[in-house]
């Protein structure tokens, strides 16, 4: 297994995205290509003592800034760092690729470089939602507008992740809407619930309102990119200020003090729920070839995270299931 790392994207980088393949080399059964400015590579690794004999370094020094265009992957900055990493992922000379930068290019990068599964129409970014019973979100933000067929293939592709990569069996699908009647919300959703209703390649439950979303009804929700940003932001943001809420109280006093002591490790893995370093980084499904977004702010843990995220998608023969079910879907 050989994982291909842009260690110029995010806003962290390079330091931290090369610590975290240091962190990934010294845990992680896999070896790593490196595209990055060899010289800071070199400085990193004197700082931490790492031999960079263990890894293989791919020399540039142009970076996807987060401002840049999302077609500069293929126009003005085709060697940039996380140009160069998709060219070795499609030309076969790495299993999976990661990456911290620009959303918009890695999408674009992915899709015209690596390129798609045959038959699939629209990619889409899937994000884990950290609730006890972890929810795929698919699309977390790749395409504002969508069809009701894109909405199927989103099904379709986040039921083989889900059952491949997190042992789901039978992961049911769930339709994001304001409320759960089937004529409920716009056109695009009610003709999606009717499409995803009629298909036998998903295991539909229906619309799925936002507020019943943590209780374990469905595995896999599917919506428009604008929508499912949005929705995974608030996500995000209502679990950061209730574990700052959590924690004001039970350092308010002694007593609370001494009572936080007793529930540290529940709350250490109510923490880690709600931590996206834990998670790493969210898979570009529809892809040939595993490709992994890791957030922009990721730390080295983070990065080392989203690197098992895509030795485990890359193990988990996900896209090959992907690729079938889209085939059989098309011939019937």
């Amino acid at each position: 297994m050989k994982i291909i790392v842009d260690v110029m994207g995010g806003d962290r980088a390079p330091e931290e995205t090369v610590r975290g393949v240091f962190l990934a080399a010294d845990e992680l059964n896999a070896r790593y290509i490196l595209v990055g400015n060899r010289p800071d590579i070199e400085r990193i690794a004197a700082e931490e003592q790492f031999d960079l004999r263990r890894v293989e370094i791919i020399h540039t020094d142009v970076a996807i800034e987060m401002e840049d265009e999302p077609l500069s992957v293929v126009r003005a900055k085709k060697n940039s760092s996380m140009a160069l990493g998709l060219h070795l992922l499609s030309e076969g000379k790495g299993d999976a690729f990661v990456s911290a930068g620009n959303t918009g290019a890695l999408f674009a990068g992915a899709t015209l470089i690596t390129r798609k599964i045959k038959g699939v129409q629209r990619a889409g970014i899937g994000s884990i939602l950290p609730f006890q019973n972890p929810v795929l979100l698919l699309d977390a933000g790749a395409n504002i507008a969508v069809n009701e067929e894109n909405l199927l293939q989103f099904a379709m592709m986040g039921s083989a992740y889900m059952k491949h990569v997190h042992g789901v069996e039978n992961p049911r699908v769930g339709l994001l809407n304001n409320g759960s009647e089937s004529h409920k919300g716009t056109p695009l959703q009610q003709t999606a619930f009717v499409r995803l209703s009629e298909s036998p390649a998903v295991n539909f439950v229906g619309n799925v309102e936002a507020n019943i979303l943590p209780f374990d009804v469905c595995d896999v929700l599917v919506t428009d990119g604008f929508t499912g940003n949005i929705l995974l932001k608030c996500v995000e943001g209502c679990g950061k200020i209730l574990l700052g809420r959590i924690k004001d109280i039970l350092y308010s006093t002694p007593a609370t003090k001494l009572a936080a002591l007793t529930m540290k490790k529940p709350l250490t893995e109510m923490k880690r729920d709600y931590d996206p370093s834990e998670r790493g980084g969210a898979p570009i499904l529809g892809i040939s070839k595993p490709v992994i977004k890791a957030h922009g702010s990721s730390d080295a843990k983070a990065i080392k995270n989203a690197i098992r995220q895509a030795i485990e998608y890359s193990r988990s023969g996900a896209i090959y299931s992907i690729a079938e079910e889209i085939r059989n879907t098309a011939e019937n």
